[in-house]
C-alpha cells in the first residue's frame, strides 16, 4: 500500500505539473496573439512608434516575467534593425527565426524559480483583413519575426505543492485507515492460515500431533481452527486404533511406516490381500494348490525367485520337500538346523553356520526360517540370496512373509488331516500298501486312461502258500510280520507308477502299468523268487522262508472288463496252487472257460 501511495503520489505531481505546462502554453499563445494583434493594428493605423509602450503593458500582466519582439531577415531589409530589444538574444531566438518552428523551454528545480518561456513565429498570411503582403515585401509563409515570453509559474507551482502535499496526507490518512481496517479484518483468517499451513506441513509428515493455538485467531476463523483440531484429534485417535486393532491379525514386527495414514493404508492392504489369500485356498481342494499359491505369492508379491518349501513331520521324524525353485541347496534328510532350534538360520551373519548346505559360491547366501504349522508339523522356508540389497529385503519381508504363512495354517492342518483320513482309508493299516476302495475307486481313471492313451496294464493275484498255518504255528504277530515282508518285497520289485494293493487277508494284487505279457511274468517270478529268499523272524531266534502262487493276467487283452481281468488273474493263481504253489501262471484260454460268466465279474 505504500507503494501504492508513492505511485500515486508521483503520478500526480505528473500529471499537476503537465496541467500546468499546458495552462502556461495556452498563457503564452494568448498573449502572443494579442501582442500579434496588437502591432498589426499598430502598422495600420501608423503608430509603430508607439509600440515599446503596448510591448510594457502587455509585460506588465500577471505572471509575464519578460517579453521580447525580434524582427526577420525580410523586416530588416525593408524597415531597418530596428532598437535592439528587437535583436535575437540567444540561439533560441535565432533558430526560431531561421526555421519558423515554435520552441519551448521550461526550467524548474526544487529550490529555485519555475519559469516557461515559449517563442513563437510571426509568418506571413493573407487572410481577410488581414494581409501581410500588402506592407511587406515577402511571400505567404515567410517569418516576419517572433516573440518570446518568459512566463513565472512560481504560483502555479506552489499551488501544485499545496496540492499535491494535501492530497498525499488524505490518501495517506485514507491508506493507513484502509491498513488498519483490513488488518483488522483479514488477520485472523490470515493468522490461521499460517496455521493451517504449518499443521498440514507437519501433518505431511506424518506428525498429526499439531493443533492450531493461535490466540489472536477469533472470531469466525476461531471456530474453523476448532473445527480443524477435532478433525486431527479424531484422525489421529482413528488411525491409531485401526493400527491397533488390524495388527492383532497381523505380525507385530512388520516395518512400519513414518506417516500413520500410509501406515493404515498399507496395513488394509496387507489384510485385505490376506484375506483374499485365505479366502481362495479355502476352496482349494488338496493341499498341493495351497502350496501352489504360497509358492505364487512368494514369487510375485514378495519377488523372491530362489527358494525351497519343507514339510518337517516332527512325529514320524519325515522330511517331505514341497517345492524346490532353481536349485535344492541342503541334503535336507540329514536334518534341518532350523527346525531343530526354531530359529531362524541366516549365513550373512556366520557364513558356515548350518553343515547341512551344500557349499555355495561367495556370492550366495540363505536365509531358512522355520514356521510351526501344528504340534506334528513344521515347515522350513529356505531363501537363498546374492548381494546385500537384496538380503535387506528379504529380512524386511519376513514379517510379511509370516502372515500368509499364519493365514495358510489352518488349511494346511486341516487338508493335512483330510488327506491323513483319506489315506488310513484307502491305506492298509498292516502293510502301508493301498486296500481294496482305493482299488475300486480307481479303476474308473485306469480304464478311462486306457482307452485315452491305449495302455496295456498287467494284473497279478498273489498268495501267501500255507498262510493259515503261520498263524496256528507262530501266532498272528508272526502272521502280520510276514504280511509286512511280503508287501515290502512287493514294492521292492515294481515301480512307483504300479500299484500294489492288499486285497484281502493274505491276497495282493500288482497293476503294472504300461506292460506286456512278457514283463507281467517276468515280474511275477521276480517277485516270487525274492520273497522266498525273504527270511522271517519267528521269535526266539527262529527264522523261517514262505512261498507265494501267484496268476496275471492282461488289461485289455483278456478282457476288456478291468473286474474281469481281475478273475482271471484269481483263476490263474488258484491254478497255480491247485498244481504245486510257489509258482507263476498266466491265464489262458482253458483256465478262462472256468470262469462264471453269469458272475458279478
Amino acid at each position: 500500500m505504500l507503494a501504492m501511495l508513492v505511485m500515486m503520489i508521483g503520478m500526480f505531481s505528473y500529471s499537476m505539473k503537465t496541467m500546468s505546462i499546458k495552462e502556461a502554453h495556452s498563457k503564452a499563445r494568448m498573449a502572443a496573439d494579442i501582442v500579434k494583434m496588437g502591432l498589426t493594428t499598430q502598422m495600420l493605423h501608423g503608430t509603430m512608434d508607439k509600440r515599446e509602450d503596448f510591448i510594457s503593458q502587455i509585460e506588465d500582466m500577471k505572471d509575464t516575467k519578460n517579453l521580447w519582439f525580434i524582427r526577420g531577415e525580410a523586416i530588416k531589409k525593408q524597415y531597418g534593425n530596428g532598437n535592439n530589444n528587437e535583436q535575437p538574444r540567444d540561439k533560441i531566438d535565432s533558430e526560431v527565426l531561421n526555421t519558423g518552428v515554435e520552441k519551448v523551454m521550461y526550467q524548474d528545480n526544487l529550490f529555485s524559480d519555475a519559469t516557461y518561456r515559449v517563442t513563437i513565429p510571426y509568418k506571413a498570411e493573407e487572410i481577410g483583413s488581414i494581409n501581410c503582403l500588402q506592407c511587406h515585401d515577402v511571400n505567404v509563409g515567410d517569418t516576419l519575426g517572433a516573440i518570446t515570453l518568459e512566463i513565472d509559474m512560481n504560483d502555479i507551482k506552489t499551488t501544485s505543492l499545496n496540492i499535491i502535499m494535501y492530497t498525499s496526507i488524505i490518501a495517506f490518512f485514507l491508506i493507513v485507515f484502509i491498513n488498519i481496517f483490513f488488518s483488522n479484518l483479514v488477520r485472523p483468517y490470515v493468522s490461521i492460515f499460517d496455521a493451517i499451513k504449518d499443521v498440514m506441513s507437519q501433518a505431511e509428515k506424518g506428525d498429526y500431533s499439531y493443533r492450531i493455538e493461535d490466540a489472536s485467531i477469533t472470531g469466525e476463523a476461531k471456530e474453523v481452527a476448532q473445527w480443524i483440531n477435532t478433525l486431527l484429534i479424531k484422525l489421529q485417535n482413528t488411525l491409531t486404533e485401526i493400527d491397533e486393532k488390524v495388527q492383532i491379525f497381523l505380525a507385530n514386527n512388520a516395518i512400519k511406516d513414518s506417516d500413520p495414514l500410509i501406515e493404515v493404508k498399507n496395513t488394509v492392504t496387507r489384510l485385505s490381500n490376506i484375506y483374499l489369500f485365505r479366502q481362495a485356498i479355502e476352496h482349494d481342494e488338496y493341499l498341493d494348490e495351497v502350496y501352489n499359491r504360497l509358492v505364487k505369492i512368494l514369487h510375485n508379491e514378495f519377488n523372491l525367485n530362489n527358494f525351497n518349501i519343507f514339510e518337517m513331520d516332527t512325529v514320524n521324524k519325515t522330511v517331505n520337500v514341497v517345492y524346490i525353485g532353481k536349485e535344492l541347496i541342503c541334503d535336507i534328510d540329514a536334518g534341518c538346523r532350523a527346525d531343530r532350534t526354531s530359529s531362524t538360520v541366516d549365513s550373512c551373519n556366520y557364513k558356515d553356520l548350518c553343515k547341512r548346505v551344500i557349499e555355495l559360491s561367495d556370492k550366495y547366501s540363505y536365509i531358512c526360517i522355520p514356521y510351526t504349522i501344528s504340534n506334528e508339523l513344521n515347515i522350513v522356508l529356505s531363501i537363498i540370496v546374492s548381494g546385500e540389497e537384496e538380503v535387506k529385503e528379504v529380512h524386511k519381508q519376513i514379517p510379511l512373509i509370516q502372515d500368509y504363512i499364519d493365514a495358510a495354517k489352518p488349511e494346511i492342518v486341516s487338508k493335512k488331516m483330510t488327506e491323513v483320513l483319506e489315506k488310513s482309508a484307502r491305506t492298509d493299516t498292516l502293510t502301508g500298501l493301498y486296500n481294496r476302495k482305493f482299488l475300486e475307486e480307481n479303476i474308473a481313471r485306469i480304464s478311462k486312461e486306457q482307452q485315452r492313451s491305449n495302455i496295456s496294464y498287467g494284473v497279478l493275484m498273489a498268495d501267501i502258500d500255507h498262510f493259515k498255518m503261520i498263524n496256528d504255528t507262530y501266532g498272528h504277530d508272526v502272521g502280520d510280520e510276514t504280511l509286512r515282508v511280503i508287501a515290502s518285497t512287493l514294492k521292492e520289485n515294481t515301480r512307483d507308477s504300479d500299484l500294489v494293493i492288499r486285497y484281502g487277508g493274505e491276497e495282493f494284487i500288482i497293476v503294472l502299468y504300461n506292460c506286456n505279457a512278457e514283463y507281467l511274468e517276468t515280474i511275477a517270478n521276480n517277485i516270487r523268487i525274492a520273497f522266498s529268499k525273504k527270511k522271517i523272524k519267528a521269535g526266539n531266534g527262529e527264522s523261517f522262508s514262505k512261498t507265494i502262487s501267484i496268476g496275471g493276467a492282461m488289461y485289455p487283452t483278456d478282457s476288456d472288463s478291468f473286474w474281469k481281468v481281475i478273475k482271471y488273474a484269481d483263476i490263474a493263481m488258484y491254478y497255480a496252487k491247485s498244481h504245486g504253489r510257489n509258482q507263476v501262471k498266466i491265464i489262458d484260454e482253458e483256465m478262462k472257460k472256468k470262469v462264471d460268466l453269469d458272475s458279478e465279474y
